[in-house]
């Protein structure tokens, strides 16, 4: 596995659609629903190819789940796809109740999440979908970091047997993987970097501003363990465990609400097994910026100069 963060290739949601037309050309099982969003989850090209596989219900969050679980209750490998910020608000109860509680193994795909849709505001966020998901029983969450961790991902996930919520940006990210050479498995954290100082444990987009930043740190002798915790629940607790026990402090670093996210799921983890320091970086309770994504992420300390100044800070004795 190489982990050398290069530049921008393709958008996550872009990687999604190509690589599950790919899959569904073979499988005839595999259908996609969207709800008037097929332009924002880039699925003009399923539709035309496999429209017998697609279904629009249009503006109807609350109606796409319903009938994403009807038809998984029939056999079929339902992937229901649109902004993360409505499937996760909007149709939460048909999410809780007829996917989850139902025991369908739907995948919700929300595109656009967390501070993807930049200028659009607050209603438009999506910074609170790992708190309120993962209270729900057998609802997995995965969170990819790159194209390439997208791809591997989306060829998991039509025959995995749970609801899965799967969370996507907007816009083109660097590659944190440098090729297909590592292992990807729902539930299991990567160790990007060892060191022996403290240990940052990150996810999704946020994992290529902690690379930099590691390696900012590294050039002033500080040595940091990485971890990119993909999946949120279930979330790799041994690993977790094995951070703190091996570094004795973890920072944690993700585009979500500081409250009930990674930096939650670690704190719960250490509180019970190996209490250690632990740094919550994330999104503060507050209505976020009007500004472009990035703008977003410098605003609140997410990428690497940021992240570099929070841990400098944090180890400090």
């Amino acid at each position: 596995m190489s982990t050398i963060p290069g530049s921008a290739t393709a958008p996550c949601r872009k990687v999604f659609t190509n690589t599950l037309l790919e899959i569904a050309r073979t499988d005839k099982k595999v259908i996609a629903l969207t709800s008037d969003a097929r332009g924002s989850v880039t699925l003009d090209e399923f539709a035309r190819v496999l429209p017998q596989q697609f279904v629009e219900v249009g503006i109807a969050e609350q109606n796409a789940v319903g009938i994403a679980a009807g038809l998984a209750s029939c056999g079929h490998k339902v992937f229901v796809c649109g902004p993360a910020c409505f499937y996760t608000t909007r149709a939460l109860e048909q999410v809780k109740i007829d996917i989850a509680y139902s025991g369908y193994h739907v995948k919700i795909v929300g595109v656009s999440g967390g501070v993807a849709y930049g200028n659009l505001g607050s209603t438009h966020m999506c910074l609170h979908d790992i708190a309120v998901l993962r209270t729900f029983p057998h609802m997995h969450i995965v969170i990819p970091c790159d194209a390439r961790e997208t791809k591997k991902l989306t060829r998991f996930l039509p025959d995995y047997p749970h609801p899965t919520y799967v969370r996507l940006g907007r816009n083109a990210v660097p590659d944190v993987y440098e090729d297909d050479d590592f292992e990807f498995v729902i539930g299991k954290a990567n160790q990007l970097r060892h060191g022996k100082d403290m240990s940052i444990i990150t996810t999704g987009e946020c994992v290529f501003h902690t690379l930099k930043a590691a390696e900012m740190l590294a050039a002033e002798g500080i040595e940091t363990t990485v971890l990119n915790m993909h999946t949120l629940k279930p979330a790799d607790t041994g690993a977790i465990i094995d951070a703190a026990r091996n570094t004795g402090r973890i920072m944690t670093v993700e585009e979500h609400s500081i409250f009930g996210g990674l930096g939650a799921i670690v704190a719960e983890t250490v509180s019970q097994h190996c209490p250690v320091p632990v740094k919550i970086t994330g999104i503060p309770d507050e209505y976020v910026i009007h500004a472009k994504p990035l703008e977003i992420f410098h605003h609140y300390g997410l990428d690497a100069q940021g992240i570099y100044q929070t841990a400098k800070d944090f180890i400090k004795p």
